[in-house]
This record gives C-alpha cells, sequence and structure tokens, in this order.
C-alpha cells in the first residue's frame, strides 16, 4: 500500500477579521492609557486588528522629542467572555517619526583618526587578517586551532605571535590600491609620471612588493607612506624646471626710465 503525501496547505494571506466588540472599545483603551501614560496622550488614531480578539487602538503621542510617534493599547478578551482585558501599552514610532539612528557596534564605528595616545583596539582571537607566526599567512585555521598554536608560540618563543594573514595582506591591498595613495586620486590622475618611475620610491619585500612602495620625498603628500606604483604626483624625480632662456650679462649697464635721476649742485660742471 502506498500512502501518497498531500501538499500542506498554503498560509493564508489574508487579515485577520477585527472583533467587533474589542474594536469598539476605544474608551477602555484611553482608560487604560491614562493610568500609564498620564496627559501625554492625545487623539485616537484607529486601530488594527492583530489576530484573532486581538485589537491594537492607537492613540497620538504628546510627548517633547517624540514626534511621529503614537501610543499603542493592544486589548483582548478570552473566548465568549464581554470583559475587555489589557495585553500591552507601547509606545511605537508611526511614519516619519524621530528616531535613533540605527545601532552600530563600536569596532565598526571607530575610525583610525579617533585613535589617541593611551587607546587600544584590540584584534580578537579569530581575526581572519591574523594567523600565527611562524605559518605566515599560508594556512586558514579554525578559532580552537588559533587559540592552541598561539600558546605554543608563546611558549617556545617563536617571535611574534600573530602574523598577517592571505586575507588580511589582500584586504590591505584592496584598500590601499582604493585610496587616496593609488591610482584612481585626483593627484595621481594629474602627475606627470608614476611612482613606479620616480627616484623617491623605497621598494618593499614580499607580495605587496609587486604593486606598493613607500614614498621617501619630504616634498610629496604621500612622504612616509605606502603607495601603489601607479599613483603619482607632482613631486616626481624627472620633474625639471627649465632655466630662463635670457640672461643679462654683468657688465651689461642698466637703463631705468621709470625714476627720475637726482641732481645736485656739485655735479653740475660751469660753463667756460
Amino acid at each position: 500500500m502506498t500512502v501518497s503525501a498531500q501538499p500542506a496547505a498554503p498560509l493564508s494571506s489574508k487579515p485577520p477579521k477585527a472583533d467587533a466588540q474589542l474594536a469598539a472599545a476605544v474608551e477602555e483603551a484611553r482608560a487604560v492609557l491614562a493610568d500609564s501614560a498620564g496627559d501625554s496622550y492625545g487623539e485616537h488614531l484607529g486601530s488594527v486588528a492583530e489576530g484573532e480578539r486581538l485589537v491594537t487602538h492607537y492613540f497620538e503621542a504628546e510627548l517633547a522629542g517624540y514626534r511621529g510617534w503614537r501610543w499603542a493599547v493592544t486589548i483582548t478578551r478570552a473566548p465568549r467572555s464581554k470583559t475587555v482585558t489589557v495585553d500591552e501599552v507601547v509606545m511605537l514610532p508611526g511614519e516619519g517619526a524621530l528616531q535613533a539612528p540605527e545601532w552600530v557596534p563600536w569596532k565598526e564605528r571607530v575610525r583610525p583618526s579617533d585613535l589617541g595616545p593611551g587607546d587600544l583596539v584590540p584584534a580578537a582571537d579569530d581575526d581572519p587578517r591574523l594567523v600565527p607566526g611562524y605559518l605566515v599567512g599560508d594556512q586558514p585555521l579554525t578559532p580552537s586551532d588559533l587559540r592552541e598554536e598561539r600558546e605554543v608560540a608563546c611558549e617556545v618563543g617563536l617571535g611574534r605571535r600573530r602574523v598577517l594573514s592571505v586575507a588580511g595582506r589582500d584586504e590591505a591591498a584592496d584598500r590601499w590600491y582604493a585610496g587616496a595613495q593609488g591610482p584612481t586620486a585626483p593627484i595621481a590622475q594629474a602627475a606627470p609620471g608614476h611612482c613606479g618611475t620616480c627616484g623617491f620610491l623605497v621598494r618593499i619585500g614580499g607580495p605587496l612588493g609587486s604593486a606598493f612602495g613607500v614614498c621617501a620625498n619630504a616634498a610629496s603628500p604621500s612622504d612616509g607612506q605606502a603607495v601603489s606604483l601607479d599613483h603619482g604626483c607632482g613631486a616626481h624625480s624627472d620633474v625639471h624646471v627649465e632655466p630662463p632662456q635670457i640672461q643679462l650679462a654683468a657688465d651689461e649697464p642698466v637703463l631705468d626710465t621709470v625714476n627720475w635721476d637726482a641732481w645736485s649742485d656739485s655735479d653740475l660742471e660751469p660753463i667756460s
């Protein structure tokens, strides 16, 4: 005997029907709100059916600083009972309500410019940008492996306990290349040459050295910073100023055609 599974009935998308008694209980909801909110409410704004024998009445909120908010009084009743009971009283934002911005974790809010003397920004044990020092970023590890091998590295004294991983290196390269020291910066677009051909570029080792170097020109805004090889600025080492084409000889007289000559009586010779 074969039993075929019957498809589950689709969930109804129709809104619940409002309970007539609860929808009409405006004064009961207002009395409950008066006990909870005092005189910080205004006119009745309507009601919404939340479920079977469950209705929420909305009232205008009259609190300073809560523009666009409204009081919500949710009431219900037991089956075959005419007694209205309160489920909850809350204040909810309405359309155009003034609200606080969405909360962002502090680690995502902190910017490099926020870091001052004595401030600490810890790196998590499972930070994908770091791996144990002796792996040199070549092997992905689980958080438990990271903790164990970090302890071993500390015990045997293998130098730095963690170093940049492949993911961390690629993330840094993408950030540098898209930043102010990359090829798309306005100063690079107008530069006479690229950093890769500049005599002030200091080469760096490792995989990043194929795309980046360090600027060592005190006249450049990128001095001491990592720059992409196709970045550039107006302080390129090949920039020269042509000397003036016309120079006056030192023994040539210079005629002043602007000022008046000053003469004294001693400068005049008597006419014989």
